[in-house]
């Protein structure tokens, strides 16, 4: 089979798409074969080493659906190493059936980042009826579908996109106010009447965290759940008191999907979201799966907007 294998951490140069032996599964695994892989920040930091998965020698990648080749059951998987292949080797515990309505496609483009966007909007900060947000990066994979969320939770959503394309995007999900980066907090400010937001959802990071603090109301949260612009300097613990007792959580899906129950679970409370038509979900783009190295360079330069699907 194919399969993307980096042999050292690095930029995209070090992926290399090659023939490879097929994987032997083992200890109860069952082999799938690879519909559609997802593609996500962490295999970034995964391919930079940034401890995230696996060490090189290695296959990128956690995030796919495919059909499981001995019962031809169709599955979805977030936490799946080696998934930029052709097939894979999976533990049961760590797959989820998909349902009729949804193709494999729609699957792996919104298992990982609609679970995220899911915990965020309806954990990490349970949004309330009226409450203000904002929501970075408004127009990328999560962003569109947290937006989404937001409003479904009767939030009144800030977003932050690069450009005016993404900024459209944004409101078509529907942010109710969508602005360039540069003085974000000052605008929400002004449109919270000074009061503040209940929320910030960051996924951008050192860029925009300790602005972002200065925008929630008393008592609110700082969300960071990525770093696409690289980690935030560290935070001075003082400064959550100075701007209103506020709180900061850095959450992980691993922690939400931590058994095979709770995946489903969200899983299925996510897949149903899709099939009633009350979240949609936008791939941005495909790539083959031998092209993975110039997806790499697109997500990270920020020229993609939705989800990134390799397509095997």
């Amino acid at each position: 089979m194919h399969a993307v294998v980096f042999e050292s951490n690095g930029g995209p140069e070090v992926l290399d798409y090659k023939e490879v032996p097929d994987p032997a599964p083992r200890d109860g695994q069952v082999l799938v074969d690879v519909e559609a892989v997802g593609l996500n920040f962490r295999d970034v930091y995964e391919r930079e080493g940034l401890d995230y998965g696996q060490k090189p020698p290695a296959i990128v990648g956690v995030e796919g659906a495919g059909i499981v080749m001995q019962t031809g059951q169709r599955v979805a998987w977030i936490d799946v190493p080696h998934t930029y292949a052709e097939r894979v080797a999976a533990d049961p515990a760590k797959l989820v059936p998909i349902p009729d309505g949804i193709s494999s496609e729609i699957a792996a483009a919104v298992l990982l980042q609609g679970i995220t966007a899911h915990y965020l909007a309806f954990d990490s900060y349970p949004i309330q009826e009226s409450d203000w947000v904002i929501v970075h990066a408004a127009a990328g994979g999560v962003g569109l579908l947290l937006t989404q969320m937001a409003k479904l939770r009767g939030a009144h959503v800030i977003g932050t996109t690069s450009t005016e394309e993404k900024a459209a995007l944004a409101r078509d999900a529907g942010a109710d106010e969508v602005h360039r980066y540069e003085g974000f907090a000052d605008r929400a400010r002004q449109m919270t009447g000074d009061a503040g937001v209940a929320a910030v959802y960051d996924g951008v990071g050192k860029t925009t965290f300790y602005e972002g603090l200065k925008a929630i109301r008393p008592f609110g949260k700082m969300i960071l759940y990525g770093a696409a612009s690289g980690q935030p300097d560290p935070l001075p613990v003082a400064l959550l008191a100075k701007h209103g007792s506020l709180y900061v959580q850095r959450p992980t899906i691993k922690t939400y999907t931590r058994t095979p129950e709770l995946l489903r679970e969200r899983a299925r409370r996510l897949f149903d979201l899709v099939e009633h038509g009350k979240l949609e979900v936008r791939i941005g783009a495909r790539y083959p799966l031998a092209q993975a190295r110039q997806a790499h360079v697109d997500l990270q330069a920020r020229k993609t907007t939705g989800k990134i699907l390799l397509i095997p």
